[in-house]
């Protein structure tokens, strides 16, 4: 697949509107147009943005680290920031194997550049859509080996799928295309606080960006049906496994879960 696609400035785009979120420099006027649009009417986001972030990193540590996990498939994986999915896998195992999967070109060229692996793993990187789940499992298959287990990351990116029955369809998809033992991860917003909602429609109505569609808690836990939630469940991804209390509850769900 081609990661020379123009890159398309005029029009926001998810990963680099998260990125601006998250403080960083790999993003376009119009990201930060929408970006500031969404902390005006929802100031919390950016906490959100940096909890989920924070979440991320402590599952991938859990899955590597106490579930011994060594390969992972992490879709909808953002632009490269602190602690990405391979650096805390290998920090934890350095043989392990990740495969990022984004449909923006910024973000892979951007991997390419800054994503490099241990030389015991592997670090790979494909052009696709969540919504092609073919086509991202025929091409991680280059570097996993689907007879042990996979991470399975879908971590804020089943948000973009707008409706619900796709979005648990791809992600049993996925899912049957992977051995016992791998693990499912997601975490995406939810319709918890008014105003988190309200600055999503504003943002769907008004940026050209693909919308983004919050879920109840109810809707997330769905997606892992058939499988074995880990402790604590599905939960606001504060409180997943924290490594302290006096965190905030923010307007995000997410957890883990192991296929027998």
């Amino acid at each position: 697949m081609s990661s020379e696609r123009r890159i398309d400035t005029s029009v926001p785009h998810s990963a680099r509107i998260w990125n601006f979120l998250l403080g960083g420099t790999d993003n376009y006027p119009v990201d930060r147009q929408a970006g500031e649009q969404v902390f005006a009417v929802f100031p919390g986001m950016v906490d959100m943005v940096r909890q989920s972030r924070l979440m991320l990193r402590r599952v991938v540590r859990y899955l590597a680290g106490e579930a011994g996990i060594r390969q992972f498939l992490d879709i909808g994986t953002g632009l490269p920031t602190a602690d990405n999915t391979h650096e805390v896998a290998q920090r934890a195992a350095a043989e392990s194997r990740i495969v990022y999967v984004d449909n923006d070109p910024l973000v892979l060229t951007q991997a390419r550049a800054l994503l490099t692996s241990t030389p015991e793993g592997v670090t790979a990187y494909i052009e696709a859509d969540v919504r092609d789940p073919e086509t991202i499992l025929a091409e991680a298959a280059r570097t996993l080996d689907y007879d042990e287990p996979v991470a399975l990351m879908l971590m804020g990116v089943l948000g973009l799928v707008g409706d619900y029955d796709e979005a648990r369809s791809i992600v049993r998809r996925l899912m049957a295309a992977l051995p016992s033992g791998s693990y499912l991860a997601v975490y995406d917003g939810t319709d918890a606080d008014p105003a988190y909602v309200e600055a999503i429609r504003a943002y769907n109505a008004g940026s050209g960006a693909v919308p983004y569609t919050p879920r109840t808690p109810e809707q997330i836990t769905g997606y892992f049906d058939g499988l074995d939630l880990i402790e604590p469940g599905v939960v606001p991804v504060t409180r997943w496994r924290p490594s302290q209390d006096d965190v905030p509850t923010v307007s995000c769900s997410g957890g883990v879960a192991r296929k027998g």
